[in-house]
């Protein structure tokens, strides 16, 4: 389902960082602005079968949420080839695309729209969508009314309604109460359970453990280690607590 090959993600960024639009523009028409590369992915060779759920772990900035990017092709890799066959849903960040002066009913036909899916299958998945997000009272309440963890379950419950072929989830299992992510845990294995491939970033050592069946460690855009999530996972603790980067037989 999916193949990366040699990948390498490089952005084009400004010297010591500016904090505005407005102030990158002034520089840059007084031609003091100073750009350097910044490799977030470097020689990233993954292959993640049909049905597999694949765990990416690492510290913040090693690149999993660009790596995630490049698999929902919403970033084109600088360099190599990344081969995505399927559907692909990506639920990198929950109630993206939602807009709070809408309510939650015409967010759930606006962000299913924008996931691809039909009018005709939001009717047909939207009382489905509100039992499983546990709002019915709040559905014709405008967004901003809503607290973040129920704009989470909104955006799960949309972006799940219709199983696809290819999910990605990226930190949002750690959004809402422990019942709601048993929910949102079970329905990801039964997704898998019926072919979806899953491919998960999180920082819960104990999800990746449970729930996946192979696990990738990603440090500073470099393939660190590749395995099942036991040994990934212990390599990656073992670097974490004597501050080592060395592994063995990992390239």
């Amino acid at each position: 389902m999916i193949t990366l090959e040699g990948v390498g993600v490089r952005y084009h960024l400004p010297r010591g960082g500016t904090r505005s639009i407005k102030e990158l523009a002034l520089l840059w028409l007084r031609r003091r602005a100073v750009f350097e590369d910044f490799w977030a992915l470097q020689n990233i060779n993954v292959h993640v079968s049909v049905g597999e759920r694949l765990g990416i772990v690492g510290r913040n900035g090693a690149g999993k949420s660009t790596l995630l990017q490049v698999i929902a092709r919403i970033v084109t890799p600088t360099v190599g080839s990344a081969t995505v066959s399927g559907q692909v849903a990506p639920l990198l960040q929950l109630g993206a695309g939602f807009d709070t002066e809408l309510t939650g009913r015409e967010n759930v036909f606006l962000n299913g729209a924008l996931l691809g899916m039909t009018r005709a299958q939001i009717t047909e998945q939207f009382n489905a969508i509100i039992d499983f997000a546990e709002l019915p009272e709040f559905v014709d309440m405008p967004l901003r009314a809503y607290s973040s963890g129920m704009a989470a379950r909104l955006g799960f419950a949309v972006a799940t309604a219709v199983q696809p072929q290819i999910l990605l989830i990226d930190e949002v299992l750690s959004v809402g109460d422990e019942q709601f992510q048993n929910k949102c845990i079970a329905r990801m294995r039964d997704f898998s359970d019926h072919g979806t491939t899953v491919v998960l970033v999180t920082h819960d050592p104990g999800l990746i453990a449970e729930q996946c069946t192979r696990a990738i460690w990603l440090h500073r855009g470099h393939l660190r280690a590749e395995g099942s999530p036991e040994e990934v996972l212990a390599a990656y603790h073992e670097s974490q607590a004597d501050g080592s980067l060395v592994l063995s037989g990992v390239g």
